[in-house]
């Protein structure tokens, strides 16, 4: 199919490959590339396995990182979140209020109080991190109080440096930021969010609106809560008009993004993601050397390169002698196996030689191993490579996580 039908793979968004020799997954990739599929071979091999996705590029909206630190916004509170802070005596001799004040409440009075005594500049260094702390201490009652022990917990908080990180600063920098009438919708938020955070946003991306739970009065926490939810909301309504006068300047139908992708995706701008592949034939045609230099010294995945280049010198051993290593008309004795592995060994001398990597040397007992595997298709190593490859399919088909 890949020889006589090409077309028939472009009704396709994802196409996953398994078992297949190199020159045909080669051609393959070069199919799917031009029409814009998803492809993800698969190969199970004796003990090993490949799983190696290809796509031009791929954006996250949802990334869904393990740790992630709340939006709270304690370094560069706004207005509402200000007034609030105010309205709460944290001097409150009520030993219940005081033991009830939200941390992010203590955290605003006491960042102000101290940016007050110290020219409007917040702790930064060591030092003052740690008087910081004994000042909100000093405030405290009793040892018992929780919400000190938060406020204390969370100082470094009030001390996180404003704006963007380095990665988000590299999405919104990107050349596929300059929107036109093909650009894809990602990129379209991502062009109104540049727009955003030099505007409505002073240099900030446009709030989560969500706040952990904390030791709290419940109107105390329902009020904060409040605060966060309205400042998202106007945020994201403040993106949903740039989005639609975008999509009008590149001649789009300004509804064409519907309100909930918009929110979903102001939700999430701090872990947007794009990750962009090499083709098959980037990857074997002009290999990145100091990435597999430094791959080949690592201690952990120097038997995964190893692997790597072995898998390949099978597929160029079999293009030569019509069989697999190890492979014979009769069940291959130990002295048969053994006549494969200097062939093996002289493919995969080819295959380094092709990397770059002339004179690198591979692991005698994994030639022989990669031998005596005989292309064999073992039901757990099957069966663990195709959960790898499904997992992968998911996220690319659902754009979550990485």
């Amino acid at each position: 199919m890949i020889d006589t039908n090409p077309s028939f793979f472009s009704e396709f968004t994802v196409v996953i490959a398994t078992q297949l020799p190199e020159s045909s997954l080669l051609k393959l990739d070069g199919i799917c590339g031009s029409a814009n599929i998803v492809l993800v071979a698969a190969r199970s091999y004796g003990l090993t396995g490949l799983v190696r996705v290809s796509i031009k590029e791929h954006c996250v909206i949802e990334s869904k990182p393990d740790h992630f630190l709340d939006d709270l916004r304690l370094h560069n509170p706004w207005t509402e979140l200000k007034q609030f802070a105010k309205s709460i005596d944290i001097c409150d001799k009520d030993a219940v209020v005081h033991k009830h004040t939200p941390y992010i409440v203590i955290l605003v009075r006491l960042a102000e109080k101290w940016a007050d005594a110290h020219d409007g500049q917040l702790p930064s260094t060591r030092q003052e991190k740690r008087e910081f702390k004994d000042l909100i201490r000093a405030h405290m009652l009793n040892v018992d109080e929780d919400n000190y022990k938060e406020a204390v917990e969370s100082s470094y908080k009030v001390s996180l440096t404003p704006g963007i990180s380095n990665e988000i600063r590299q999405i919104i920098d990107d050349s596929s930021s300059e929107v036109n009438f093909s650009s894809s919708d990602f990129w379209v938020l991502v062009s109104a969010l540049k727009e955003f955070i030099t505007n409505e946003g002073n240099g900030e991306l446009p709030l989560e609106g969500t706040i952990p739970d904390m030791t709290s009065l419940t109107e105390y926490y329902v009020s904060l809560q409040k605060i966060y939810q309205a400042k998202a909301e106007s945020d994201c309504l403040a993106m949903e008009h740039r989005v639609k006068s975008i999509l009008k300047r590149i001649g789009r139908d300004p509804e064409s993004i519907s309100r909930a992708y918009i929110k979903t995706f102001c939700k999430n701008t701090r872990k947007l993601k794009v990750c962009r592949y090499r083709s098959m034939e980037e990857e074997f045609s002009s290999p990145a050397l100091s990435e597999v230099q430094k791959y080949f010294a690592d201690e952990d995945s120097c038997y995964a390169m190893n692997f790597y280049v072995l898998l390949r010198a099978v597929d160029r051993l079999a293009a030569s002698y019509s069989r697999l290593p190890g492979i014979f008309d009769s069940i291959g004795s130990t002295s048969e196996i053994v006549e494969d592995v200097p062939r093996l060994k002289a493919a995969a001398v080819s295959v380094l030689s092709d990397m770059g990597l002339k004179g690198a040397s591979l692991s005698e007992d994994l030639v022989t191993e990669v031998c005596r595997f005989a292309g064999a298709e073992i039901h757990p190593v099957a069966a663990f490579i195709g959960g790898v490859a499904s997992q992968e399919v998911i996220k690319l088909v659902t754009k979550q996580f990485v």
